[in-house]
This record gives structure tokens, sequence and C-alpha cells, in this order.
């Protein structure tokens, strides 16, 4: 079957849904990018490209499968976010059960989705373990390359190998990634920002994080001194390599006329009394010191700007050891608090009930909130779903 094939706005270049893939003469990981799932953010679609053709010929050196996978191919051409509806917020449990039965009117994106799914499925049901998925994006406003990912402890220790800060707990105000729905499947997959829209550093920043991780995940061997310097190439971040977690979300409603005032960055801390945007005309201003994660600098999206900070390294540990005892039985021994399902990888918990614990502490366990309704949290776990024994001889480990 031909594949999809679309250009990316400002080139004449093709791409083609799956922009490369290279399967070694010896098994080894299955390593899966993905670029473009904004059709606004070709930087991972043009590194790809850039990884792919260095490459060529050079199977007998290589071990496992590369795949390169182009996301929105329709909204590529013409630099657009998305055409319908956001790609990378539509990948819920009954979207992917809809996806089997006819249905003419699809969006553009549901479309989309459709033809990545099929892929993911055939990779997943053809290649060979230990998987690993990475989402290539960038952002809207000035940053410094980092990684965002849902909170497993699989995700942590394999991305804790980069160089780079690490944002955790997306999932609990991101709903609908492509990297949740694969990361519900229990495998590696996480996202990295290598800077901002256009800027031709981001393209550097991605394909050097290409590189890395193909040594690092031992598809494409390297010796140790050429592994140190593909980190060095990536170890250029001000902001420190630890993990910080998202504890705040201004999401734009439906109709609301937000702005970013001009000139803030990623991770910059910004001073009390500080007004940082305007909705609605009125101003938006901080009430104590903040840490600012990805500021909205694009008319598409809804995601206005986040709240960020540093976690302590006691607090890993604990959560660490927490999960590995099970600790999260117990929960469902609390009156109010029961398993959502006979998988116990969610809970379904009373809000009367959790109003007497922190958040913080469903973290620890490794559980992400999401309101259900007015009375009931629904609590997520992917600890239960990981795939953990699949990677316990990758070379990372």
């Amino acid at each position: 079957m031909p594949q999809p094939v679309t250009t990316i706005n400002g080139t004449s270049k093709e791409v083609h849904r799956i922009i490369g893939h290279i399967k070694g003469e010896v098994p080894g990981p299955t390593v899966v990018f993905f670029g473009g799932i904004h059709g606004n953010e070709p930087a991972g679609v043009k590194a790809l490209q850039h990884v792919f053709s260095e490459m060529e010929d050079g199977s007998a050196h290589f071990s496992g499968e590369f795949f390169g996978i182009a996301g929105n191919l329709s909204a590529l051409p013409i630099d657009a976010r998305f055409i319908d509806e956001d790609l990378n917020r539509i990948w819920f449990p009954h979207r992917m059960e809809s996806l089997s039965s006819p249905k003419p009117s699809r969006s553009i994106e549901e479309k989309e989705m459709l033809s990545l799914h099929t892929l993911i499925n055939q990779i997943l049901e053809t290649a060979s373990p230990p998987f690993y998925f990475i989402d290539l994006h960038t952002t809207s406003g000035e940053t410094e390359p980092f990684i965002v990912m849902n909170d497993s402890l699989l995700n942590r220790r394999f991305t804790r190998n980069f160089p780079l800060p690490s944002i955790l707990g997306i999932e609990e105000y991101l709903t609908g990634a492509l990297l949740s729905y694969i990361n519900d499947l229990g495998y590696v997959a996480f996202g990295f920002e290598s800077g901002q829209h256009g800027d031709i550093k981001a393209i550097v920043n991605a394909e050097n994080f290409i590189w890395y991780t193909l040594g690092l995940t031992g598809y494409c061997p390297m010796p140790k001194q050429e592994l140190k310097t593909l980190r060095m190439k990536l170890n250029k971040s001000r902001t420190p390599k630890r993990f910080f977690e998202i504890y705040y979300q201004y999401l734009i409603k439906e109709g609301e006329e937000f702005e970013m005032l001009p000139g803030f960055i990623n991770f910059q801390t910004v001073p009390k009394g500080t007004t940082i945007s305007m909705a609605q005309g009125a101003s938006i201003t901080t009430d104590k010191s903040r840490q600012l994660f990805m500021p909205l600098y694009q008319d598409k999206g809804y995601e206005g700007f986040y709240f960020i900070r540093s976690i302590p390294y006691f607090f890993l540990w604990l959560s660490k050891y927490l999960r590995k005892l099970r600790f999260d039985d117990f929960l469902a021994l609390l009156p109010g608090v029961k398993w959502a399902s006979a998988k116990k990888d969610a809970l379904y918990v009373d809000k009367r009930i959790a109003r007497f614990f922190a958040k913080s502490f469903f973290h620890l366990l490794g559980y992400r909130t999401r309101e259900m309704d007015k009375t009931h949290l629904v609590l997520k776990n992917r600890e239960r779903n990981s795939k953990a024994t699949d990677y316990q001889k990758a070379p990372w480990q």
C-alpha cells in the first residue's frame, strides 16, 4: 500500500508517513521517533530526514530497528498546529475503539490518528522489544531543550541518562496525548522539546538527541567517548538536570481572548507581582515568585502557561520504593476508595476521602488525579502496566 505523502511548508521535499526505517542485521531494540505531530513544528521531521540520510547503507552496523514517523501530514504543508482538532489531544480509549467502525464524517486529525494507530500496531506486532517511543516537538516561546513525560519509574530510569531537565506530571493537565496512550501500553515513551519553532538550533538539537538516543539504547553501538561527546552536545542547558513537576495550568476557555505578554522564556523565575498575560482585557499577575513553563506564543492551543517546581531528590527516592513495595494496595482498603478495574491500574476515590490527602501523596505512589464527576476522582497509575522486564538487559540500565 502506498504511503501517505506531503511536503513541509516552504519546501518542495516530500515527507512520507514513514520518514525512514532501517533494520539492522542483528537483533536489538526498536526505537521509534515521531516528528510533526503538530504541523507547525517541522524541526523533528527535518532532523529525522537528516539522520536517515547520514545512515544510508549502514544497516550492517546497527542492532534492532529504527523508525522515523511523520505525524500530521495534513497540517505540515500549511504550517498549522492542526486543521480540525489537535492531533496530540485525541488519543482516548473510546476514540481508539471508534476507529474500527466506518465513520464518513471523521475529522482530518481522526484520519491521521487512524493511520498512525495502524502503523504503531504493526510495529508492535512485527518488531522486537524493548520498544522506545519518542515524540519530537518545539515550543512557541524561547526555550532550552528539555524532556516532558508521564510519571512512571520506567520513564524516569531511562531519561535520567540525558543531561536535561525533565518535567513530570503533564498527564494530569494534558489529556489525550499520543505518548500517554503508548505509556498506558507499558512502554518507554516521552517527549523531547528541542527549541523554539523556526529556530535552526532546534533541528540541530533534535539531531543530536536522536543520535544520542540511538547510541544509548544500543541500536547504534558507539565507543564510550563518542557517546560522551554526543552527551556534551546536549548538555548546554542553564537549567539544572533534575526533575520538575507541574502544579498549575492556566487553561484558556473557549472563546476567551488570551495574550501572553512578550519577553517571557521557558523555565524563567518570575518575581511576585509580575503581570505575565492578559485574559479578556484583565491582567494576570503572579501572587508570589513562580517558575514559568511553556508560555503560549501562538494562535492555536488552550494551555496558556504552567507553573513548575523542582522535586526534592528525597521524594523521588521515596516514591521509587513506595511504588516497588506496591504501597498503593493499602489505599483500596480505605472507605470511599476502590479499584476501577481488575487490572488495578486506576482507583475511584470519593472526594470526601481524597480531601484528607495532599495531591503530593498520590503523586508519590505514581497516581495522577483526574476529576470524573462532581463527587469522584479517578486516579491513574501506569506502574501496573509497565513492561519493565523487557528493558532489564538494556545497556543503559
